[in-house]
């Protein structure tokens, strides 16, 4: 259950490695709305929505023995909190069979940074305002979210369908601009 709250939660909020190490029970909150606040860098704070299904935070915390505010929210073997390099570790051991090409080609290893720049993309692509986006991933500069939020082949293929012309393949362009032959002048 651990895993799985911890990968819907770094995927829900978009949040940097460090961040899901750092989450302690008293971060997250469940009424009236789902939600829970990271400790960024630079010393600042934000908030971001939670869906239903990370409600499995909640429940992981009331399975955790003991009810300390400071707890932490993903604890390892030894009833530590894990570290950046034990999450990493996690995300390896669930995509495994995931091939991810780098810029180069070659294959590369899925790291929780994936998830973070997956969570930027979907967003993109779900329609919400870059920077909404911005927030969301805790960025201090538009350009830094601009990196997150590549264009895919989705996108770009959606966008030529708003811009086809049904039948205009059929029609032929007139030898004349039609506000040459108009008549009514």
């Amino acid at each position: 259950m651990r895993d799985r709250a911890l990968l819907v939660f770094l995927y829900n909020a978009g949040a940097r490695v460090q961040e899901a190490a750092d989450l302690r029970a008293s971060d997250v909150f469940s009424d009236p709305t789902p939600r829970v606040h990271l400790h960024e860098k630079g010393d600042k704070w934000r908030v971001c929505p939670l869906w239903a299904e990370a409600a499995l935070l909640k429940r992981l915390l009331s399975e955790q023995r003991g009810d300390v505010p400071d707890r932490p929210v993903f604890i390892g073997a030894k009833d530590t909190a894990l570290t950046r390099f034990g999450i990493y570790k996690i995300i390896r051991r669930y995509t495994t069979q995931v091939v991810k090409k780098g810029s180069d080609g070659r294959s590369r290893a899925v790291s929780p940074h994936v998830w973070r720049h997956s969570t930027a993309v979907h967003l993109l692509e779900a329609g919400v305002e870059v920077n909404v986006i911005r927030a969301w991933l805790g960025h201090a500069s538009l350009e830094t979210t601009n990196r997150y939020t590549e264009i895919t082949l989705r996108t770009k293929q959606a966008a030529l369908e708003k811009c086809t012309v049904l039948g205009a393949a059929d029609e032929r362009i007139p030898r004349r601009p039609v506000w040459q032959t108009d008549s009514a002048c």
